[in-house]
C-alpha cells in the first residue's frame, strides 16, 4: 500500500495544514518511505514470540491514596479572575 497525492491533500485538509507542490512532494516520498520501513516488520518471523506488554516484569511501587487538604477553596478563590461565591467561573467551550 502507497501514499499518492490525493492522500497526502486529505491529511493536510484533515490537519488544516497547507503545502507548496514541492513540500507535497517531499512529504509524499517521506510518507512511502515510512511505510516501507514497516511493512519490513511483516517480513520478520515471530512465530513462538511472546507479545510484549510491559517493558518490565516488576510491579510499580504504588502510594497509598490519601486525601489531604493543600489549598482551601477560599485561597483557590483569591486569585481567580471571575468567581462567584463558591466557584471559579470559566467561559463556556462546548456548544448545545
Amino acid at each position: 500500500m502507497g501514499v499518492d497525492k490525493s492522500t497526502v491533500d486529505r491529511i493536510a485538509h484533515l490537519a488544516k495544514l497547507e503545502f507548496s507542490d514541492s513540500e507535497k512532494e517531499g512529504i509524499l516520498k517521506d510518507m512511502n518511505k515510512m511505510l516501507d520501513f514497516v511493512e519490513q516488520l511483516n517480513e520478520v518471523d515471530t512465530e513462538g514470540v511472546e507479545p510484549l506488554i510491559y517493558m518490565v516484569q516488576e510491579e510499580g511501587d504504588l502510594r497509598e491514596d490519601v486525601v489531604k487538604l493543600e489549598i482551601s477553596q477560599e485561597e483557590a478563590l483569591k486569585n481567580a479572575p471571575d468567581k462567584d461565591t463558591d466557584f471559579i467561573k470559566v467561559p463556556k467551550v462546548l456548544k448545545k
